[in-house]
């Protein structure tokens, strides 16, 4: 069976570096806070290249933190509107319902599948105070119109950027494109750990502050309590793996983009639909955490494959206002969202996968 995502090999590649690592923390008797922590926010910041990194526990409390820190400053209250995809993985929207805040759905663009930024400007109302942007599947969605109309309306960019470390727009890495951003470090992202881990960049000095004491029971002194915080942590052993992987995303990110520049123009069938990226290799705005093609015959396309000894995913097969959680939104239609959720297959691309398995995926696919 060629993997999904073969997470022991990913992990494997740099054993040494990551147990010497592990034991270095585990012989310190020190596992909160700690160095590793700080190290690893120093290079996160070095490389996203903002003046604040903030080690949190997962991704989903990256953004939940980040909308907590601006109704703390008081750029929030209940009720306000937050500009959230209508494709995206529910933890863009849990972020927002969490805080009390109220998402509007706007489609996504047919072709990038990211948020169609042509459509923002008509759902902005009084009440609006953020856009959330999310690099879906790795590709970078950001533009002049974008940051002009944030601007003339006052609205923060958050970035959900759980998908897409290391890739750019004009040579600005996204988690450097807003506002603020939320990281995902979940152990199948392209920078994973060895367990859940997340972390916001920002270059807002006073988000920053708030935020690392939100994550710490409210508290930037200890007993001292300002907020009515959560336990939202980095811990010194998942800092260690990170910061050991960080210094290869880069190269990493460039396997996945030869493996996908092999799809795109190897893969040739009619029933089969490719995203549309030109100089794949040479494309710093897509890192291609997924490889996501559309057909028609979706459900029938992945029992072929697995056939064949070819593991796919659908990412995602529910669309965020269709799912029991958010019932007031299930009466809501956003067809083309509900249509990618329909179509969408995402094939196997890391940067452990093979030549040999990379054409056994190609031919399957072209003999569908």
């Amino acid at each position: 069976m060629i993997k999904f995502l073969d997470l022991q090999k990913t992990n494997l590649q740099y054993q040494t570096e990551i147990e010497e690592r592990l034991m270095k923390v585990f012989r310190s008797g020190w596992y909160l806070l700690g160095e590793e922590v700080a190290n690893f926010e120093a290079n996160l910041k070095s490389y996203i290249k903002v003046d604040e990194a903030i080690g949190v526990a997962n991704g989903l409390d990256a953004l939940r933190l980040i909308l907590k820190g601006y109704k703390e400053l008081g750029f929030m209250k209940d009720g306000d509107e937050v500009i959230v995809p209508s494709n995206t993985y529910i933890a863009s929207v849990l972020a927002i319902s969490d805080n009390n805040l109220t998402p509007v759905f706007v489609e996504p663009d047919n072709t990038t599948f990211n948020i169609d930024i042509e459509k923002i400007e008509g759902k902005i109302t009084s009440k609006t105070k953020a856009i959330m942007i999310v690099h879906l599947y790795g590709q970078v969605v950001y533009s002049e119109k974008l940051k002009e109309i944030a601007t003339r309306y006052n609205l923060k960019i958050i970035e959900d950027n759980a998908q897409a470390i290391g890739a750019e727009w004009n040579q600005i890495k996204t988690g450097a494109l807003g506002d603020a951003a939320g990281f995902s470090f979940y152990p199948g992202k392209n920078l994973g750990a060895l367990g859940d881990a997340g972390a916001v960049t920002t270059n807002d000095k006073d988000l920053a502050k708030t935020i690392r004491a939100l994550a710490n029971y409210g508290s930037n002194k200890k007993y001292v309590n300002q907020y009515i915080g959560l336990n939202s942590r980095l811990d010194e052993i998942q800092s260690a793996v990170l910061d050991v992987k960080l210094k290869y995303i880069d190269k990493d990110n460039q396997k996945r983009r030869i493996v996908a520049a092999r799809y795109l123009n190897e893969i040739i069938n009619s029933e089969i639909t490719l995203p549309q990226i030109e100089n794949c290799i040479n494309n710093k705005n897509h890192v291609w955490h997924l490889f996501v093609i559309k057909t028609n015959n979706r459900d029938e396309l992945q029992k072929y494959l697995e056939e064949k000894n070819i593991q796919t995913l659908i990412h995602y097969p529910i669309p965020p206002h269709k799912q029991q959680a958010y019932q007031k939104y299930n009466h809501t239609t956003y067809p083309i969202a509900e249509n990618l959720c329909n179509e969408v297959l995402s094939l196997p691309i890391s940067s452990v996968i093979n030549s040999e398995e990379v054409n056994k995926i190609i031919e399957s696919v072209n003999k569908y």
